[in-house]
């Protein structure tokens, strides 16, 4: 493929560019997404994602473009990398990436699988952040249920670090995550104050799908009627919850302890 130089951000490259990282409509609209910093992209292009283009700052970026031959490639100047870099320290390199579908029945699970969903939770801050956790407690897959947030948002990708691609991912109403769970056996179990039992308490060693809510508002009626267990983090002080994140994180590595051989709270 070609390779082109710009030196104005007012080129319609530029500012198709800064669109979709504006934009969810337009990133919907386009099926498209960006991606930036070697590390994002890596992860990006081994989970089997396709690119469109890919920009580059030579001031910035000097070795071979990773993984991607034959790519159309953009070389900014540095003052237009500043433009369209989304954070400091990416190394000049960002994406327009083909965005697809994630979709509950391309989830590919192993014979106990730790499942994470999370209903409705609108920060990228914070999904970003549980799905690093989900990978570094190798989690088989993270639902989002009713997402309120794109999944493609830049700041989502930027709190992943790149693991929205390393963890399988998928989208899905609640409905259909519960039939889906309920047909294969995984135990629902939800984080929640009301009527619970403390989350060391609990089995984590079979199939298991941790389930959490907004931190405003919680999880709703269905997913608390369908559960099999309702579960709680010890609160001591005098709040009653933490951030979705760091509950995330708790929880997740309850399973990892009880799988490597922990056993369950006294």
């Amino acid at each position: 493929m070609g390779r082109e130089t710009v030196t104005s951000a007012q080129n319609p490259k530029i500012k198709e560019l800064l669109a979709l990282q504006e934009k969810s409509k337009l990133r919907r609209e386009k099926g498209l997404f960006v991606v930036e910093g070697r590390r994002e992209l890596g992860h990006c292009l081994d989970a089997g994602f396709r690119v469109r283009t890919v920009f580059v700052c030579p001031d910035i970026f000097r070795d071979e473009i990773p993984g991607i031959p034959d790519t159309a490639v953009v070389e900014v100047s540095r003052a237009v990398y500043e433009k369209i870099a989304y954070r400091e320290g990416t190394e000049g390199i960002l994406a327009e990436m083909y965005a697809r579908e994630r979709r509950l029945e391309d989830l590919r699970l192993s014979s106990a699988p730790l499942v994470i969903v999370l209903e409705s939770v609108e920060k990228p801050g914070n999904l970003g952040a549980v799905l690093r956790s989900a990978d570094a407690a190798g989690a088989d897959a993270v639902i989002i249920c009713d997402p309120a947030t794109d999944l493609y948002n830049p700041n989502l990708i930027r709190a992943s670090i790149g693991s929205v691609f390393t963890r399988q991912v998928a989208v899905a109403s609640s409905e259909e995550t519960i039939a889906w769970l309920r047909a294969r056996g995984i135990r629902i179990y939800t984080a929640q104050l009301q009527d619970s039992v403390w989350y060391y308490d609990t089995d984590m060693t079979g199939g298991t799908a941790i389930v959490m809510g907004t931190e405003s508002t919680g999880l709703t009626d269905r997913w608390r009627q369908a559960a099999d267990q309702h579960i709680r983090i010890p609160m001591l002080g005098r709040l009653d919850s933490l951030n979705v994140s760091v509950s995330a994180a708790i929880l997740l590595f309850e399973a990892v302890r009880q799988r490597q051989g922990g056993s369950l709270h006294p």
